[in-house]
Formats: structure tokens, sequence, C-alpha cells
């Protein structure tokens, strides 16, 4: 019987026949980056590939989606996503072959979050598992999903008939690229990334000449109390032991220094990563905003919008054992535990419309010599750029190839040995 790292290195020792082509493609992604809902040219370059290596493909699926299904016998099934798009940053990497796109409306657009690095991996992974059929049985799904910042790309999907139009998988696994040392894989269980939820809170008040503010009510006022007192949410109504994140990104109010304006609006991020501590803090949200506009004699309560939301990511336990487990085996101590990630993912919503188990793991991006050099200066924050900085470029290798590698190890601790 073959075990799973058998297999692993049977389907893995094709990577030197393609490694100069799926850099090739990496910086090609990189320099040709698409927004969400707009991955056209991704979406076709991707069905292009898997068609020409023998995937049953489906595409235009939640618009540019594209899902890959390699059928090999009797055996389990699993579920590989990797995310396609790009966002609105000028990119300053100084890369040769760094982007100079913009958008529709002029914006410069970047590939600042490593999703290049995930579409060129799982490509890669999918070539090699579609070569080497005989190492390996079962069915293997590649799933390349769209619009993953603007949170909405996998539910794009799964309302377009995914889980109509793909078998059901057994296991949904993903993977992303983050500012550790490039080569190192990272796996954590249960709460991974966190839920991200978005608030928009208008204040009213009563217009009135700079010279006279007592013929007003001041919204500038009210809105500078709420910035902070919300301070206090996370700080004074959790407890210590409870991550979360409550920050103000946007306040807005008037249009010229000797005015009241009659109204002010501030926008909130709240991070969590349990249904508990999410409807806490979105309860002490309505019940300040509310009390300071009372407190400040507004002439009606103030509206609270909730928009854009993430779920949490929470890794199956017994999913994540097993990927880890096969990790260990392959990489050996560049298997590391992955600490708990502030950032938002809506991959969950593929693996809960299917009814099944989940794992997401990170894997590093940072040349591991200047890793170490900043880690010894104690300035990884500071020197390391991280994902959606217009500085954020993974060092193609050992990246890429850790990337794929992962591609490969994980899926085969489900679908064993060969025939």
């Amino acid at each position: 019987m073959v075990t799973a790292t058998g297999s692993a290195g049977r389907v893995l020792s094709g990577l030197d026949d393609i490694r100069s082509d799926l850099e090739s493609l990496y910086r090609d992604l990189h320099a040709h980056p698409e927004l969400g809902h707009q991955e056209t040219r991704t979406s076709a370059l991707v069905a292009e590939r898997l068609n020409s290596w023998g995937y049953q493909v489906h595409d235009r699926i939640g618009g540019t989606g594209v899902v890959g299904v390699l059928d090999n016998g009797e055996g389990r099934h699993v579920l590989f996503r990797a995310d396609m798009d790009a966002l609105p940053i000028k990119e300053e990497t100084g890369l040769p072959y760094a982007s100079t796109v913009t958008d529709g409306d002029g914006r410069p657009v970047m590939h600042a979050c490593g999703h290049d690095t995930h579409v060129a991996a799982l490509l890669g992974a999918a070539q090699l598992m579609a070569k080497a059929k005989d190492a390996w049985k079962g069915t293997y799904t590649v799933l390349f999903q769209p619009a993953e910042e603007p949170g909405d790309g996998a539910d794009a999907m799964v309302e377009d008939g995914l889980t109509d139009q793909v078998p059901r998988p057994d296991v949904c696994l993903a993977q992303h690229v983050l500012p550790y040392p490039a080569g190192q894989v990272l796996t954590r269980s249960g709460s991974a990334l966190s839920a991200a939820d978005n608030y928009r809170i208008t204040v009213h008040g009563r217009s009135a000449h700079g010279s006279a503010p007592n013929m007003g009510i001041d919204p500038v006022v009210m809105a500078s109390m709420l910035v902070v007192r919300l301070q206090t949410v996370v700080s004074r109504e959790l407890g210590p032991l409870i991550p979360a994140v409550l920050t103000v990104g946007s306040i807005h109010a008037g249009s010229n220094p000797n005015n009241i304006p009659d109204s002010a609006e501030i926008q909130l991020n709240v991070r969590t990563y349990d249904e508990g501590t999410r409807d806490q803090i979105r309860d002490a949200i309505e019940r300040i905003a509310t009390a300071e506009c009372s407190a400040s004699g507004a002439p009606k309560p103030p509206d609270i919008e909730h928009f854009g939301s993430f779920p949490p990511t929470v890794n199956d336990s017994g999913t994540t054992r097993k990927v880890a487990a096969a990790f260990d085996d392959f990489f050996g101590d560049r298997a590391r535990p992955l600490p708990l990630q502030t950032a938002s993912e809506d991959f969950s919503q593929i693996p809960k419309a299917f009814g099944v188990p989940i794992t997401f793991w990170g894997f590093g991006g940072v040349d591991p010599d200047r890793y170490a050099s900043a880690a010894r200066r104690g300035t990884v924050a500071t020197d390391i750029p991280a994902n959606h900085s217009a500085a954020f470029a993974p060092v193609i290798q050992p990246t890429l190839d850790t990337a794929v590698q992962a591609a490969v190890v994980a899926p085969l601790a489900y679908l064993g040995a060969a025939r």
C-alpha cells in the first residue's frame, strides 16, 4: 500500500518539469490583476489549462468562477479552492513584472494579497495530479473563486448553483500566502480567521453658524465622543482573554469650517471569533451610539447600518489534524502552528453550502533571511510588508514550490493509494 507521503512524492516528482512554466505564469498573473467580479482574463486562462489536462470544467459560476473536476475512480472527494481577485492599490514593489493595470474607472489594480500565488500554485497542483493519476484514486476538484476581497464571491458561486453543478466533496481545503518565512506551512485547529462586520453610524444634529454654536446641536462633537467611547467596548466590556478588534476607519461631517452641519457619519470595522462576542459588540455599538445622541440632545436617534460582513473561519479539528500530520511528514520542521489571524475570508461559505468539514492554512512568502534579520531586530511588523500593502511581494521561490506541494500533500491525505 502506498502511503499519502509516498503518493505525494510520486505526484510531485514532476514539479521540476513544470517549475519554469509556473513561475512565468505567476509573473503573468501578477502583471495582469483583475478586481473582484472582473476576473475574465484570469478565469479564461484557468479554464483553458484545466480543459487541456482532462478536467471536467464548469465556468462562469457566480460570474467568473471556475471549477475543474478530475475523476480518478472510486475513493474520496477533495475540493481545493484558490481565490483570483486583486485590490485597487497602486503597486510600489519595484518588481520588473509589477502591475501597471488600471480598471475602467482609472483606479490602479494590484495583486496585493497574493491571490496570484494561489492561482498559480493550484494550477500547478492540478497539472501534477492529472499527470500522475496512477499515484492516487478518488476525485480531485479545484475551485477558482472570484471576489474574495469584497466578500461576496463564495456566496455568488453558491447562489449560482455550485452545489448542483459540482459533486459534493468529502472535505474542502484552502490556503493563503502570509508574511511568514517562505518554505513554511502553518496550520491551526478551531478558530483561525476572524469574522468581520462593517457598521455605518449617522448621528443627527441641528445646523447653525459657526459663530453661534449654542443655536445648533453639534453632530461633529457627538461623533467625536462616539469614536472615543467605542474604543472602550473591547478594552472594558470584553474579558481580557477574548480576542476582538474594533476600528473606526472613517469619519465625515460638514463641508466648510464656519458651519455646524446637521449630521455626521462614522464607519467602523469589527473583528470577532465567535457569535456570542459578535452579538455583544453589536449590542454595545447600538447602545453607546443611542446613548451618546440622547446625551447630546439629538433631534432623533442615530441611523445604524450593518453592511458588508465576512464569516469566521473555524477549522474542523479532525480535518486539521489529518492535514497537519501529512504536512509534518512531508515538510518536517517547516510545518508550523498558525497564530490566530485577525484577517477575514469568505471561503467557509463553500464548505458550509456543501455541509462538509474545512481546513484553511497559511504558507509563507517572505525571503527567510530577510524575515530572520527583521525578527532579530524586532522589526517584523515595520520591515516586512504584509498583505494589502502596496509593497507586498512574495518571493517566487520557495513560495511557489511550497504552495504547490501543500496543494498536493493535503488532498493526498484523503485520496489514498493508487489502484
